[in-house]
Formats: structure tokens, sequence, C-alpha cells
């Protein structure tokens, strides 16, 4: 038995996320280090890195996470400027999902206090197959870090006593099973809030990404436009100067042809001289006028250019045609996988065999996706009493289809298989 007066011990750690794995984990005490600049990550130099504190209790059940941002500098060492209350925070935080132990503490950007910049913050994804906090979860279990896992004391008041049986049934004040489905329901409320903070703040995120993608698409096209009609400028100017020369030609080719016809009597002896004059003044005339024909189909192209990029529409490949033509999907939703929008080739194989499909999508047979989906949808224990009947008690429920294991995962602690160590 131990002392009701002594004070449980805790264990904290540092992992370092990448995407929507746990890629580092650390001790308290070594990120610690970190900070005080002693030592440096050289794979992480010049690096805005992603980091969640954890609490865990004794027993290795997380009681507490925060989410927060740390920044590398060149040669790999942490900001000397970073000092951000962690493990104050983590004492503080709002109430989180329950990650085995009963609803956690939880620290991030969405949900943080107003005495901290959210920007030293991030927000975890809980859309299944990139659940940080499974993560994260799946990191603590696996225990690398060699945290020593304390069994608790038995106590006089962890002895179960049987109350007497009583005709009058229990109100629901005092009915357990009453109590336990208002817990799972608020703990249920409070991460569905959680999540949806979590996508309004992505959402944010990606709404000014794509207005600052936009931004930018807008201003090379303005700059491209104006590039154009410089272009066309100097075209302009360049056909009316050769438009005046043509003119001038003209006109001397006029007054030489009128000068040949008064002075033809005259001149007779030259006649040949002046006819190849004329031949030759002719073929300058006709070069010049096919020149000036050339640059007028060329300003014509230029125009039905700028016409056609005033109007044109967007790239193909360009945020603003996604922008304009993904305005209608094909989306389906399915348990384990959320939302995926379906191929063409796939629609008809879609509707065929949905659950096929999705369990395609899940790595799984059929079957398989099946027993996962059932249990998804109905969390209780499997096993069948004596009496025929399910013992039906609440279990905890497996998100991620491939994660789900049959005869285990259904199966309340008291159902549980036994396995040759805890025979």
């Amino acid at each position: 038995m131990g002392s009701a007066d002594q004070a449980p011990e805790r264990y904290e750690a540092v992992f370092f996320m990448d995407g929507a794995q746990v890629a580092r984990q650390m001790r308290a005490s070594e990120f610690g280090a970190f900070l005080d600049g002693y030592v440096g990550l050289s794979d992480l130099a010049d690096t805005d890195v992603r980091a969640v504190y954890v609490l865990l209790g004794g027993d290795l059940l997380i009681q507490s996470l925060v989410f927060f941002r740390i920044y590398f500098d060149e040669e790999g060492r942490a900001d000397s400027h970073w000092k951000l209350p962690i493990e104050k925070l983590a004492l503080s935080g709002a109430k989180g999902p329950d990650l085995g132990g009963g609803a956690i503490r939880l620290v991030c950007r969405s949900q943080c206090p107003e005495s901290v910049d959210k920007d030293d913050f991030w927000d975890p994804d809980m859309t299944p197959g990139s659940n940080h906090f499974q993560a994260i979860r799946k990191a603590v279990d696996a225990n690398h870090l060699k945290f020593r896992r304390q069994v608790p004391a038995t106590t006089d008041e962890d002895i179960p006593v049987l109350r007497a049986a009583m005709n009058k049934p229990a109100s629901p004040e005092t009915d357990p099973d009453a109590i336990a489905q208002r817990a799972r329901l608020a703990q249920i409320i409070r991460e569905q809030r959680l999540r949806i903070k979590t996508l309004q703040s992505v959402h944010r995120d990606a709404v000014s990404s794509l207005q600052r993608e936009q931004r930018f698409e807008m201003q090379a096209i303005r700059n491209e436009i104006a590039d154009l009609e410089q272009k066309y400028e100097r075209q302009r100017l360049t056909n009316e100067q050769l438009k005046k020369r043509l003119a001038e030609r003209n006109e001397q080719y006029l007054s030489l042809q009128q000068k040949l016809s008064d002075e033809s009597d005259s001149r007779s002896q030259s006649h040949q001289t002046t006819h190849a004059e004329m031949v030759l003044l002719r073929e300058q005339l006709d070069r010049k006028q096919r020149e000036l024909e050339m640059r007028n189909d060329k300003i014509v192209v230029m125009e039905q250019e700028i016409d056609e990029l005033r109007h044109r529409e967007p790239v193909d490949d360009s945020l603003m045609k996604q922008l304009k033509t993904q305005s209608v999907f094909l989306v389906a939703y399915h348990a384990g996988i959320g939302h995926i929008t379906l191929p063409y080739d796939d629609i008809a194989g879609y509707f065929q065999n949905t659950l096929a499909y999705a369990a395609e999508k899940c790595g799984l047979n059929e079957p398989a996706y099946r027993e996962w989906l059932a249990h998804y949808e109905n969390p209780v224990c499997g096993h069948k009493l004596k009496n025929g009947k399910l013992c039906q008690q609440p279990v905890m429920r497996v998100s991620q289809p491939a994660d789900f294991v049959p005869g285990r995962d259904d199966r309340c602690d008291e159902h549980q298989p036994v396995t040759p160590d805890t025979a």
C-alpha cells in the first residue's frame, strides 16, 4: 500500500514533428540543453520546427500537450530569444481529447491563453490518416525514451465493495452508466469543437496562401501586359516612320515619272537608262510596300495577342484555372479515410461495391474493413457471454482501420485475450 500523500511522479518529453509523424524524441532535460546553446542540431539549421511538449504521468499516460514552434538558426542552435513557458502552460491548458487517461490539457494555436502570441503555436491535424494525436500516442506507447512505468499501489479505497441490491432503480444522477455516457458525450463535444477550431485555422491559412498566390499571378500578368503594350507602342512608332518614308518615296516616284514624261522627247537617247531607273524605283517601291504590309500584319497579330491576353482563359495548371474549373466535384465520404475525390475511371467500380472501394483505399480487404466499420459505428465489447448474449460494454474507438485488431480492440478489459506474458 502506498502513501496517499506521496505525489505521483511525472515525465516530460519533447517531440519534433515531421508532417504527421514524430521525427525526433528527447527528454525535457535534453531539450533544455538545446535551449541553453550547449549543443546544436545541424540537420535542423535555418528551420522553423513544429514541436510538442508532452507531460506524462507515472503510468505513462498523456496528461498534457503543448504544440509550439521553435526556430533553429544557421548553425542548428535553438533561438536564444525563445522564452515560451511551456511547462506552466501545460498545467493550465484547456481540456482536450481523451488519449487513454481521460481528457488531457491542451495548448495549441486555436486554444491558447491571451497572454501569449498565437504565432508561437500551431494546430494539430485531426483528419483520419494524418492525426497528430494518434502519432504522439503511438510514440508514447513505444517508449523509446525508456521512461519507467509506475504501477499504482492498491489502497483500501481501491477495494471494490459490493452494494446491497435495491429494489429502487438508481437515479440518472447516481447511475454509473448515465454518468459515463455524459462524460463520453462531453469528451466527444470537446474533440469536435477542437477539430472545428483547427479546421478553421487551416482554412484561414489556406485562403491567405491562395490570395497571396493569386496576387503574384495577377502581378505577373499585369507586367506581361505592360511589356506587350510597350512593344506594341514601339512597333506602332516604327510603322508610322515607315509610312512617312514610303509617302516620300511615292512623291519622288511621281515627280520622277512626271519629269520623264515631260522630257521623253528630248531624252530619247537615255530612254533605256531612265527605264532601268524606273524599274529599280518600282522594285524599291514594291519592296517597301511589302515591308509595309508585313509590318501591318505584325501589328494586327500583336493587337490580336494583346486582346487575347486581356480576355484569355487562365493556364490549365495555374491557380486561376483551378479556382475556375474546380467548382463541382464528385466526392465521397467513408469512415477511416474521410472525403475522397473519385476519378472518372473509378466511378463505375465505386458504385458497384462502395465498401470494397473504401477498403482498398485503406489498404484492407472488404471483410476486414466491414469488421472495423462495425466497431467504429458501435464501439462496444463483442465477447459472447455464456447466456449467448454479447457483453456490449463500451470500449475505446479505434479511428484508423489499419490500427484495428479484431478480438483485441473490440474487447473490454475483462474479456481481453490471454497472451503467454499475462497467462
